[in-house]
């Protein structure tokens, strides 16, 4: 018994005649005729009743119907699935990211995963990176980026990762006003100075500027605590301060400027991760590679972000 043979029954009891059936299916009719005859030869029962310009489904038949259509529709939806996937066509990719690169390097990487695979069903958590790192645990995402600075690592989970970029933490402000030193470079005390927008302490990147001011025995000029990444820009941009932000978030802002710092620990290594015990679907190893991708594209557009890729 073969699916063909159960297409060719199914569709002589839809129509219960031999012609039309075979029509519908492209098929000579005593090519049909030999179909049924082998399938109840192997059933050992005949399914239809055959007189002459009409045909009936015997009590075999009957009982064979709804079952053979239960499998020709499972075997439809196991080829359309196979083909999906294997062409994206569809699937699910939970991505989770810090909000320092959600308006960033993964805005650009879903924007361009989307246009090439746009069927594929993408669901984008936010938050700091260890929160990403318990979410990688218990299955709530897929694939995460994750940052660490040095001596603040990630918790320590059974993950694969893939470092990415090295990004200098930059200190930004508004386009429409002097640049903030004629050098290339702003040292801390230079910085301490400045009114600084400072960002919710949930944030590593604000733990990361308040351990090397205390490192400096320097206090920063705080004008705004607690902001998030998307006000703290808007505020500099209407020149209410400064911000310490990611190299990468000025991609793509003409209304910024940015300048260095000459604190070498100012910096942040960008990785992508993956439960290691978990191989990835189709479609989230198909974000990686985008992801990965657009990391290098990133890199390759600024001097404070090196690929390491």
């Amino acid at each position: 018994m073969n699916l063909e043979q159960l297409r060719g029954f199914v569709e002589v009891a839809r129509w219960e005649h031999f012609t039309r059936a075979s029509e519908h299916l492209h098929l000579a009719q005593p090519s049909l005729s030999r179909q049924i005859s082998t399938l109840e030869r192997e059933l050992g029962a005949e399914l239809f009743h055959r007189a002459r310009g009409h045909i009936a489904l015997t009590a075999a038949g009957e009982t064979l119907l709804p079952r053979a259509q239960r499998m020709l529709a499972e075997a439809e939806a196991i080829r359309d699935e196979m083909g999906e996937l294997a062409g994206l066509r569809r699937g699910r990719v939970r991505l989770g990211a810090p909000p320092t690169l959600c308006v960033s390097l993964v805005a650009e990487a879903i924007s361009s995963f989307h246009g090439a695979h746009p069927a594929v069903d993408l669901h984008l958590t936010e938050g700091g990176s260890r929160l990403l790192v318990e979410q990688l645990a218990v299955g709530a995402v897929d694939i995460a980026l994750i940052t660490a600075s040095d001596g603040l690592p990630p918790a320590g989970v059974s993950l694969t990762q893939t470092p990415l970029l090295a990004e200098e933490l930059v200190v930004v402000s508004a386009a429409t006003q002097p640049p903030l030193s004629a050098n290339q470079h702003l040292d801390l005390e230079q910085l301490a100075l400045l009114p600084l927008i400072g960002f919710d302490e949930s944030y590593e990147l604000r733990a990361i500027t308040d351990a090397v001011f205390r490192a400096a025995d320097l206090t920063p000029n705080l004008v705004l605590e607690g902001a998030e990444m998307e006000s703290a820009l808007r505020f500099v941009e209407r020149g209410m301060g400064v911000a310490i932000v990611p190299a990468m978030v000025l991609l793509d802002r003409p209304t910024l400027r940015s300048i260095r710092l000459s604190h070498q620990t100012m910096r942040r290594t960008v990785s992508l991760a993956h439960r290691s015990d978990v191989t990835p679907a189709v479609a989230v190893a198909a974000m990686r590679k985008t992801i990965l991708a657009t990391a290098a594209d990133v890199a390759r557009r600024d001097p404070a972000i090196t690929s390491l890729i």
